[in-house]
């Protein structure tokens, strides 16, 4: 054979080595990236979903706040007219 074939054969097996390389290097830091994001999202979430309950246990006392005061206030209003 002729020595240029080979060396361009070597050539070419060294460039596909190269770019195997660096796409499996690429790609696991790509996944670190995304695991890393993931994480950060599921906290976010996570707090969003406490916040939410939080807000849906203030909605349901809310009404039961509002008849207290209803009844406070009638029986001010009872004080007020048999003074």
């Amino acid at each position: 054979m002729d020595s240029s074939i080979i060396a361009a054969v070597i050539s070419a097996a060294a460039t596909i080595g190269g770019v195997i390389i660096t796409t499996k290097a690429s790609s696991k830091e790509i996944q670190h990236k995304l695991e890393t994001h993931q994480a950060v999202i599921d906290t976010k979430i996570d707090n969003l979903a406490a916040a939410v309950n939080k807000h849906n246990h203030f909605a349901e006392r809310m009404p039961v706040v509002e008849e207290q005061i209803k009844v406070i206030n009638h029986r001010l209003e009872d004080l007020e007219r048999s003074s």
